[in-house]
């Protein structure tokens, strides 16, 4: 961002405060949109000297123009305000008069004047910050916390580090962030993710071709993306028409998990689901589902696939168009050994999921014997059992080289599962997905997010474009389950229930 903004300034010959106005107007557009009016609301801005600060003094004047109530505390002495900064000062205070510009000196002095406000705005630090935050920054920022009132941070909230989403020391909790030209990093990963709330793109007008010219490997997905991800649905198709998905899932005790992945198949749109389970649980999986197909397999004592039907599993993923390994397998030996030998016969779109990533936690270089890569979707501690020497808090620490790198080395695509899914491709394109919410912590969404991407695979879409819709989609249904439901009811089978409309979301012009 900060290159952008130099050739956008230097070489596009795009003035710095045309860039700050276009950011204030932006900015008070998505209040608007978020809070409805703001005339008549009293709002107060913390003002820094830099940028940041030039960003909160035309969204005060803007504001003050609408006839909301605006009151501006500064951090830093008017001398001390960038050149920028100082002229959007100045205009500011010809629009408004200057009994509504305060010195922020205490939090003593600041705390009855936000208890008495309606809004907040953060334009305290920007995305060049580095250290931690001190001395009446630090104090702004916490009295901004205590004070339990809506607050819009600009650009990034103050104290998150723009790249990795850590608290430089202390750092506002926002209600909305609006990010500026490109989202950041830090809005995505770590704390960021809790600092940030809603968060609100805008565009301030950086050249299309400059953004084309970063040598950028990191993307965030966005609805647009995943609309062209997605298979047509031509009036003379048939059930044939969206490929015929092959599950390999279940053991005594753990049918839900298959069932939930058929079901996810189905409601993603594959034309044809088949469960391939050990023979004494086939009667209980079949009862829990209709409309998907199930078929018995030789079983260990244990009631889990035993390695004696290795062949009959080969034929069986031979005839689907795609397979997904894992949901509920458990990790007997023999079942273990049956998973480790299936490797070299994968020789079509694939997912491999949990007990299926358990049994090649001490075997991954099996997974350079798949003919065609596979999808892992592990989550931390799974990613950890995969990686030598990893545990699962050094794997959330670096969540986008951990699965950048492992893509790479074994050629596979991986979806790190967690706040804010990861995905990753053999060579190294990463996406961030945005959607999602804690409410999906619960058990079997991972079944169903394997489920969304196997039928995905049955439709013909590409590992890349499915492994990303699902993850996507499999988010968007959460946040549509977290509306109706609330987020501590939720349960995934409500997940596969919202699929539809998440759908809708997307193909719906």
């Amino acid at each position: 961002m900060q290159l952008l903004d130099r050739r956008t300034i230097t070489e596009a010959k795009i003035p710095s405060a045309t860039l700050m106005e276009r950011a204030g107007e932006g900015i008070v557009t998505q209040m608007e949109a978020l809070y409805g009016p703001l005339r008549g609301k009293t709002v107060t801005l913390l003002c820094g000297n830099g940028h940041n600060g030039g960003d909160g003094l035309v969204i005060a004047r803007l504001l003050h123009r609408q006839r909301a109530k605006v009151h501006v505390l500064l951090l830093t002495p008017v001398a001390e305000l960038h050149r920028e900064t100082a002229a959007m000062y100045h205009r500011f205070t010809k629009a408004a008069g200057r009994t509504t510009i305060l010195r922020f000196r205490s939090a003593e002095q600041t705390r009855p004047l936000l208890a008495a406000s309606e809004i907040l705005v953060d334009a305290l630090l920007g995305t060049g910050l580095s250290s931690e935050v001190t001395g009446a920054y630090r104090e702004a920022i916490e009295v901004m916390n205590e004070a339990d009132k809506p607050v819009i941070a600009v650009d990034l909230p103050s104290g998150i580090h723009a790249d990795t989403g850590a608290i430089l020391g202390h750092a506002v909790r926002a209600s909305l962030t609006v990010t500026l030209g490109l989202p950041k990093l830090g809005l995505y990963l770590g704390a960021g993710i809790d600092h940030a709330g809603v968060i609100r793109i805008v565009d301030i007008g950086m050249p299309p071709a400059y953004v084309d010219t970063l040598a950028q490997r990191t993307l965030l997905l966005t609805t647009a993306d995943i609309a062209t991800m997605l298979p047509a649905r031509d009036p003379s198709s048939h059930k044939g028409t969206f490929g015929h998905a092959g599950i390999l899932a279940g053991s005594v005790g753990k049918t839900g998990a298959a069932a939930l992945a058929a079901q996810a198949a189905l409601r993603i749109g594959a034309g044809l689901v088949t469960v391939a389970t050990p023979s004494s649980v086939n009667d209980v999986l079949e009862s829990k589902l209709l409309e998907a197909m199930t078929m018995p397999f030789p079983e260990t004592k244990a009631r889990t696939l035993a390695r004696s039907g290795l062949d009959r599993i080969v034929a069986f993923i031979q005839a689907r168009t795609a397979v997904a390994i894992g949901p509920g397998l458990s990790t007997h030996h023999e079942t273990v050994e049956l998973v480790q030998s299936l490797m070299k016969h994968l020789d079509r779109p694939s997912v491999l999921d949990a007990d299926a990533l358990n049994a090649l936690a001490s075997r991954a270089a099996l997974l350079t014997e798949c003919k065609t890569p596979p999808i892992l979707t592990p989550h931390p501690g799974e990613m950890a059992r995969l990686e030598a020497n990893a545990t699962a808090r050094s794997i959330n620490a670096d969540r986008i080289n951990t699965a950048r790198r492992f893509a790479r080395e074994r050629g596979v695509f991986l979806v790190l599962k967690g706040a804010r899914t990861i995905i990753a491709r053999p060579d190294g394109l990463v996406a961030i997905c945005p959607t999602g919410n804690p409410g999906m912590a619960t058990a079997g969404t991972g079944d169903v997010l394997t489920g969304m991407i196997v039928g995905l695979l049955a439709q013909g879409v590409p590992s890349w474009e499915a492994a990303c819709a699902a993850t996507y989609l499999h988010g968007s249904a959460g946040d549509l389950a977290a509306q109706q439901l609330g987020q501590a009811g939720m349960l995934a089978s409500d997940l596969i229930a919202h699929i539809p409309y998440a759908l809708q979301q997307i193909t719906t012009p």
